[in-house]
């Protein structure tokens, strides 16, 4: 393979979730190997996520957006990589109006922006029949029992375009979370693997949330995550239509209007360095 030359990066964070963005939209090819080079926190940028910008694929789209977990495998959505997407065409197209579309992996993503590098997202319905998450369980249920590392657990699932299982807990300490998170996402129930949200309903408004994505370990913030836990905890009747959910990179707002709208999340942005990867082609 020729030397492509050097690939110019933007490293950026939502609630401390971060990632690094490639802009693809002129034919630049990006590989799973490519991805865990400059993914890897020792020998390259380091990131939760690989985020190439695309062209729009829909007419009314300003472009679009591929996801890459740090193992080179694939996601199909990712709320605090769409904000940091969304605040970088800003900065590279100051004409973009306040309101705009994204073509995601799974489907249109409508963006507001709020200013000082906030962004809402309207991220879609969850989805909570078990075949369209998929997990493979007999029937749709509110909550499911699996062995998960030696004991019962119970755990709600849903889809925010990726799938998404939580377990409620009283505290949420680490020994949990490092145990159960890989030990779930490896049940054979799960066919593309999950991402383990582990909440603390603290009130009607606000809960505290951890989350282990698939490909990548625990990360700081997870926005598909708080969107999922919230509609799951809703239909539950554990928390209100409108929460805050605190994880350990900051806060983000999650409003679920009522069962037939789209999940709408909003949260920060910020830039911490562009620069060029020569990286070994």
């Amino acid at each position: 393979m020729s030397d492509p030359g050097p690939l110019h990066f933007s490293k950026m964070h939502g609630a401390g979730n971060d990632f690094v963005l490639v802009d693809c939209r002129q034919g630049r090819v990006i590989d799973a190997a490519i991805v865990r080079a400059m993914a890897d926190r020792h020998r390259g940028i380091g990131c939760d996520q690989f985020i190439t910008i695309e062209p729009a694929h829909s007419a009314g789209a300003v472009a679009g957006y591929r996801i890459w977990n740090t193992d080179g495998s694939s996601a199909q959505q990712c709320g605090n990589g769409a904000r940091c997407v969304a605040a970088w065409l800003r900065r590279e197209h100051a004409e973009l109006p306040p309101h705009f579309v994204l073509d995601s992996p799974a489907g249109a993503v409508a963006v507001e922006t709020l200013g000082g590098g906030n962004y809402a997202l309207q991220l879609g319905r969850p989805e909570f029949r078990p075949e369209r998450i998929p997990l493979r369980v007999d029937a749709e249920a509110l909550t499911y029992t699996l062995n998960v590392a030696g004991e019962a657990v119970h755990f709600a699932a849903a889809s925010m375009g990726n799938p998404h299982a939580l377990i409620e807990m009283s505290e949420l300490d680490d020994a949990s979370v490092q145990r159960l998170g890989p030990a779930l996402q490896a049940r054979p129930e799960f066919p593309d693997g999950v991402n383990v949200g582990f909440a603390r309903v603290r009130s009607r408004s606000a809960i505290d949330l951890r989350v282990y994505e698939r490909g990548v370990g625990e990360t700081l913030a997870c926005g598909s995550g708080a969107c999922a836990a919230v509609a799951i905890l809703v239909r539950a009747g554990r928390v209100g239509r409108s929460v805050r959910v605190s994880l350990p990179g900051g806060d983000l707002e999650i409003a679920w209007p009522d069962d037939g709208a789209p999940v709408r999340m909003a949260g920060p942005t910020a830039f911490v360095f562009d620069g060029d990867f020569e990286g070994v082609w």
